[in-house]
């Protein structure tokens, strides 16, 4: 099993920044793909970014390109989401999620979630 934390969220106003975190312990060795995910209010749960746990490729949405930055780091077992030039579109719980082979963008795909941290974007 895998546990995935996040923290970071809270209330920032439209073009500012954020940096979430995602902490991953217990068998974290069977990580493959780590991936940021995001539900804003009445809508389904959606792919945000994604990053290799060994080769670090990343792959965003559209919406988030440029603004967005998926990054890692193995020795502390840790994802973050650098978040710039926020949006209140941006607005979502986001969710961690692990993968225990290649994974893409569907929620389907990933075996480990966290319990997801609130970005609230006003304008």
């Amino acid at each position: 099993q895998v546990q995935l934390v996040e923290s970071g969220g809270g209330l920032v106003q439209a073009g500012g920044s954020l940096r979430l975190s995602c902490a991953a312990s217990g068998r974290t060795f069977s990580m493959y793909t780590m991936a940021w995910f995001r539900r804003a209010p009445g809508m389904e749960r959606e792919f945000v970014a994604r990053i290799s746990w060994t080769g670090g490729i990343t792959y965003y949405t559209e919406s988030v390109k440029s603004r967005f930055t998926i990054s890692k780091d193995n020795a502390k077992n840790a994802v973050y989401l650098q978040m710039n030039s926020l949006k209140p579109e941006d607005t979502a719980v986001y969710y961690c999620a692990a993968a225990r082979s290649w994974a893409n963008t569907q929620t389907r795909e990933y075996d480990y979630w966290g319990q997801g941290t609130q970005v609230t974007v006003s304008s």
